[in-house]
């Protein structure tokens, strides 16, 4: 054997190969060349590597090669040459198929992860294929840019570069879904979602991120990704400028919209009266935005609005004439802020279904 690591199968024919081009200088034929990449094929499916399987054919060169023939070195080196090149060609092409399928494999994995399409035993045991233990509490984190990304995409290899620099193999899942930047990681290790959010941030310049609650099992998973996606979704509608949210410090916005009839009901009998104000209800839905937003102090809610304070107050004052609810008023307040967060959920009043 020319390699004690390498079955002699994979030199099979190659010290005929060698003798006749010593004999005659012949180059390969069509079949010995297909008998090559064949057999570089099964080298490669059998998990040999490139390298020892070049030296072996090297080494095979030094000892089957026969003297006394018509052909010259370079004829000879020729032969080699195209031989060694049929394998690796051969070789190669079983890579790119193994590469495809591993691909194929891992996002269909993916798939049914994260819409809990497939059977959560099988589930469970294809996940240890990936470096995740489902039994496990889970959490998820998504990133949203200005443009979409797949998984060979330079922006998520340079996240997963950072996180695999920072945090080893730690059960860590990094993919791409719907343009998103995805990252599965271990419930009790939230300095790798922190972590991931602050790469995902920079790299997709300024894009948005949601972390989900961990969830445990195999299912827990799927719920910390639609917590996520709900987060951002949220941070949409309600305009929020936070660049990372946690699906944990919105959990009453869900809980508001619960009831969507009610919450309508209610958005209609508190701001409807904002209908008839010159200009429509939107400027004034945005002034208690601010206002709200500002912790109900009317200078810094006329500095968010580019509104001199006499013009924000006279906006509250007309709410107040219009509506019946003064918004200094705490009992009001809290009417007509949770009308306006819901307001903002249901896209009201340009959507008033």
């Amino acid at each position: 054997m020319a390699d004690h690591d390498i079955p002699e199968e994979y030199l099979d024919g190659f010290a005929r190969i060698l003798t006749e081009a010593s004999a005659t200088g012949r180059r390969l034929t069509r079949d010995e060349l297909d008998s090559r990449r064949a057999l570089g094929e099964r080298a490669a499916e059998a998990g040999h590597g490139l390298r020892a399987l070049v030296a072996a054919h090297l080494a095979a060169t030094r000892e089957n090669l026969p003297g006394g023939g018509s052909a010259s070195a370079d004829q000879i080196l020729a032969t080699v040459e195209q031989a060694v090149d049929a394998f690796a060609e051969g070789y190669e092409r079983a890579q790119r198929v193994a590469v495809r399928q591993e691909s194929t494999a891992r996002r269909e994995f993916i798939d049914d992860l994260l819409y809990g399409r497939s059977d959560l035993g099988l589930l469970a045991q294809r996940a240890e294929r990936f470096g995740l233990r489902l039994s496990y509490e889970h959490a998820v984190a998504v990133a949203r840019g200005e443009v979409a990304h797949d998984e060979g995409d330079a922006v998520p290899r340079e996240v997963e570069r950072a996180l695999i620099s920072r945090f080893g193999d730690r059960s860590i899942l990094l993919t791409t879904k719907d343009g998103r930047l995805v990252c599965i990681a271990p419930g009790d290790q939230d300095e790798i979602l922190t972590y991931f959010a602050k790469q995902a941030h920079a790299a997709t310049d300024g894009g948005r991120v949601a972390i989900g609650r961990p969830q445990p099992g195999p299912g827990g998973v799927v719920q910390s990704y639609e917590e996520a996606l709900n987060a951002l979704d949220l941070a949409e509608r309600l305009e929020l400028d936070d660049p990372v949210l946690r699906a944990a410090d919105l959990l009453v916005y869900p809980v508001l919209t619960r009831d969507r009839q009610a919450m309508a009901d209610l958005v209609r009998s508190t701001l409807g009266p904002l209908r008839d104000a010159r200009g429509g209800a939107q400027p004034l839905i945005d002034t208690l935005t601010a206002y709200f937003d500002s912790g109900c102090v009317a200078a810094e809610a006329a500095r968010r609005m580019a509104l001199s304070v006499r013009a924000l107050t006279y906006r509250l004052e007309r709410i107040h004439r219009l509506t019946g609810a003064d918004p200094a008023d705490p009992v009001h307040r809290y009417m007509l802020q949770t009308a306006v967060i819901g307001a903002r959920l249901l896209g009201w009043p340009d959507d008033d279904s």
